[in-house]
């Protein structure tokens, strides 16, 4: 079986440092929290270099050197091609650029499959067959589709008013799927008390290693694209966080050897003020964030009332000297058909509200207008609710032409 040059070294407890040994199954640390991969990163740093990327596949996986899967044959893929990063220069609001790196182009149209390529990768690499997770929608669909390709069973638990869409196509991609009449935390205390009863492996947000390592490809992606020098400022959504703190990973990563160099990225933790504990947190100074009640957001996606990251969201964000801050759902939605009609992206709800975020942020000084940023799409648009057109023509009958006139 062809190996993968890969460099772990080690995982290690992201609260205590405890290490734990590679190659081996692991969920949660023994207290209770995420744990990290290391890396030999001098190997890395001797093993690779800018130059051999530019004749891979654009693809997740020409950055393998950095990631955790040992044998090609384990690799789960469904084509997770680079996304786009696009220019939004009507919506800036001064010199500094403003672009949307669009990961709705991505294997079942989200950024989810990021993490749960890699994660079902070494779950198949460690021999698990069953996996079961709680999901907002577009992560139980990513992990549908890959434990299909991979051949694991999976199980799958929603809040009730999961969009629809994103239930059928868990479904249809070959998903065991429920409706729990509760919020994300709910179906994962299912998940939880279900291991011993079922044998099925946790794969919730952050309870195992290796959705952090899928994740973190958005940063070592965007470095590439941006020639190795990063932007001042990224605005992301954040409920579970993986993404935020795999990018910030990915930074210093790359900077320890030696690819990027100079001030990272000011990282921007973007919440709903229906469900905003990281906010909460990030204001009072804490460094764990309390269970936000009653949680609702029209971003379903970021409506995660408690995370089990929230350190390590807080802390990237604090090192970077960023911050967290919450929007509101008229501003979200505003935002939304802002950027549609004035720029042709249609962001998700969860998209829409970095770009809600970066229009207040400006306006209070939080961010200058010179400097660079960056907006999170986690999803396509076309996932979700549209408004209703009621407009119809009756071609039998004479068309007044005048009403398509426009001044």
């Amino acid at each position: 079986m062809e190996e993968v040059q890969t460099f772990v070294t080690h995982l290690e407890c992201g609260l205590t440092g405890e290490r734990f040994e590679p190659d081996r199954v692991h969920g949660l640390s023994s207290a209770g929290r995420p744990l990290l991969v290391h890396y030999d990163l001098d190997a890395i740093r001797d093993g690779v270099s800018q130059p051999d990327l530019i004749g891979r596949p654009p693809e997740l996986w020409r950055y393998r050197e950095f990631l955790p899967v040992r044998r090609k044959a384990n690799i789960v893929s469904l084509g997770e091609t680079m996304t786009p990063l696009l220019p939004v220069p009507k919506l800036q609001t001064g010199a500094g650029p403003l672009m949307v790196k669009d990961e709705g182009r991505l294997p079942t149209g989200s950024f989810k499959s990021r993490g749960l390529c890699m994660a079902v990768s070494m779950a198949k690499e460690l021999g698990i067959t069953r996996i079961a997770m709680p999901t907002n929608g577009n992560a139980g669909a990513a992990l549908a589709a890959y434990a299909t390709r991979a051949g694991i069973q999976s199980f799958v638990f929603c809040p009730e008013d999961t969009p629809e869409v994103n239930v059928r196509e868990i479904a249809a991609q070959g998903a065991r799927v429920w409706r729990v009449n509760g919020l994300i935390n709910d179906c994962g205390k299912i998940v939880a008390d279900g291991k011993q009863a079922v044998g099925w492996f946790d794969l919730s947000t952050l309870k195992e290693p290796y959705r952090i390592e899928g994740k973190k490809t958005m940063g070592l992606e965007l470095a590439e694209q941006m020639q190795w020098k990063l932007p001042d400022v990224i605005m992301y959504p954040t409920g579970g966080g993986t993404g935020l703190i795999g990018m910030w990973k990915a930074f210093q990563e790359l900077q320890a050897i030696g690819w990027i160099h100079g001030r990272l990225p000011r990282m921007i933790a973007v919440q709903a003020t229906g469900c905003a504990p990281i906010v909460r947190a990030y204001e009072a100074g804490e460094r764990h964030a309390e269970l936000w009640t009653n949680a609702h957001t029209v971003a379903t996606g970021i409506r995660v009332p408690a995370a089990v990251g929230d350190f390590l969201i807080l802390q990237a964000v604090r090192d970077s000297n960023g911050f967290a801050v919450a929007v509101d759902d008229d501003a979200i939605m505003a935002a939304h058909r802002t950027c549609a009609q004035q720029e042709g992206v249609l962001l998700c709800p969860e998209g829409a509200a970095t770009l809600a975020a970066y229009q207040q942020a400006v306006a209070a000084g939080r961010i200058s207008s010179d400097e660079s940023v960056v907006l999170f799409n986690c999803a396509t648009g076309l996932k979700y609710p549209l408004p209703a057109v009621s407009q119809t023509l009756d071609r039998h009958q004479p068309i007044d032409y005048q009403q398509f006139r426009t001044e």
